[in-house]
């Protein structure tokens, strides 16, 4: 490259970055040696510039000794195109202009490389550490967990304004290769402009992105994701996020916990079962309450008839309002325990509901047995250990309701079998999303 070509690439980078009180454009300057940079200080880090760049250029004398300094330098990558070393200066990396050579110096200042404790998927035993937002930290993470010479690492970009860095993790050996292209494809298919965070991933799953199920993982342990990497899954690190989405998922997946490896056989198997009756009890109880109290009252034993009677004789609508009454109110309420600031949401929450729902039985706006049932069906839906599942959960239940109300039980064992239906119409990345066993990778 010639020195006419550099100054006119030189002259076009800066004329395409906007004035800004972080740009820096230093010289420096010898008998011999004469080296211009150009880097944004507040992505930066000016001390590593000082030790790698500023210190070295005067004291090595001759400026071919410097050129063979910078060519061999770990952190140095020479010049490609004129838009990748425009996406690397905005990105943190300092341009070096020195005589007819382009030179990239990768400083990046990292803020975000302490390792946080998991505060959504915690265990009683077990590690305790979690992702944090450092693409690097968590690439070391795993590979602390998961010391295997075939672990491949690929990287791609996503987004058209933020180019996020995402890294692709899998095992050479176990992956199945048909997965892997599946990903690939899907990944080279997202069209957007702002990349933040794997959960955006969530709405490409399929394209009508009208998906009530999950068919893919976020999660914040590097336990779990060395786990999955064993099983032949792909697990995705999103720059900026302190969360990893692993690809295929299945149920089963979304209904294990790392508690369930830390556990004796006997106490995971029964932790699991819980997982399912507390799964099962969130998508049907206010659905079969609806049912038997408006259209089969002669499932109850005369007793149980009569308490629930006798518990709604004030109640002036019939079981369904009341219901969904409930069932809006423990939403608002769970809510606003996510956006209350964290000092006043515990507390608020736990207030606000036992005053409402006291007030309301009171008032006989809903029974006694309606706080109980809604209660269960909250406590149930927090046992389903991955969140983004839970929520689904919380949606279903709602489609069981509205067919109770019209067709008493038939409706509810109708809805319960379609919503079977759709689990198994679903795929994730080739494999079906109902899956009970888990399936072998490919070798």
């Amino acid at each position: 490259m010639s020195f006419n070509q550099v100054r006119t690439i030189q002259d076009s980078i800066k004329s395409k970055i906007q004035k800004s009180e972080d740009i820096v454009l230093k010289e420096l300057k010898t008998k011999e040696k004469y080296l211009e940079t150009f880097y944004f200080k507040t992505l930066s880090d000016e001390t590593q510039l000082q030790n790698f760049l500023i210190k070295p250029f005067f004291e090595i004398s001759t400026s071919d000794l410097f050129l063979s300094y910078l060519q061999s330098h770990p952190k140095i990558q020479p010049f490609e195109s004129e838009q990748q070393t425009l996406d690397e200066l905005v990105g943190g990396a300092v341009i070096l202009f020195y005589f007819d050579t382009i030179f990239i110096l990768d400083i990046r200042i990292d803020r975000n490389n302490s390792v946080l404790d998991t505060t959504v998927e915690t265990t009683i035993q077990g590690p305790q550490s979690g992702f944090s937002e450092s693409l690097g930290t968590n690439l070391g993470l795993i590979r602390h967990r998961y010391p295997e010479p075939a672990l491949q690492v690929e990287s791609t970009k996503i987004g058209s304004v933020s180019k996020t860095q995402v890294m692709i993790i899998y095992d050479k050996k176990k992956i199945d290769p048909a997965v892997l292209v599946n990903v690939k494809k899907f990944l080279s298919t997202i069209d957007i402009e702002i990349f933040q965070s794997g959960e955006q991933l969530l709405d490409f799953t399929k394209k009508s992105k009208r998906t009530l199920f999950p068919t893919i993982m976020v999660t914040e342990r590097p336990d779990r994701v060395a786990v999955n990497l064993t099983t032949g899954k792909i697990v995705l690190l999103v720059a900026g996020s302190p969360f990893a989405v692993i690809m295929p998922t299945v149920m089963k997946d979304l209904m294990s916990s790392m508690a369930d490896i830390y556990q004796t056989y006997w106490i995971g198997k029964f932790l699991l079962t819980l997982r399912y009756i507390g799964l099962f009890t969130s998508i049907m109880l206010p659905a079969v309450y609806v049912a038997l109290t408006s259209y089969n009252p002669e499932v109850f034993r005369v007793q149980l008839a009569l308490s629930v009677a006798g518990s709604r004789h004030a109640v002036p609508y019939p079981s369904f309002i009341e219901v969904f009454l409930m069932l809006i109110m423990m939403e608002l309420l769970m809510e606003a325990s996510i956006r209350l600031p964290k000092a006043i949401g515990p507390t608020a929450t736990t207030v606000g509901g036992l005053i409402l729902g006291q007030a309301a039985t009171d008032a006989g706006l809903v029974s006694n047995i309606m706080i109980i049932i809604v209660s269960l069906g909250a406590i149930s839906n927090f046992v389903i250990p991955i969140s983004i599942f839970s929520f689904a959960v919380r949606i279903s239940k709602y489609l069981l309701l509205i067919l109770s109300i019209f067709y008493g039980l038939v409706g509810v064992i109708l809805g319960f079998f379609l919503l079977i239906a759709y689990m198994v119409s679903l795929d994730s990345f080739g494999k079906p999303f109902f899956s009970l066993i888990e399936n072998k990778s490919a070798n």
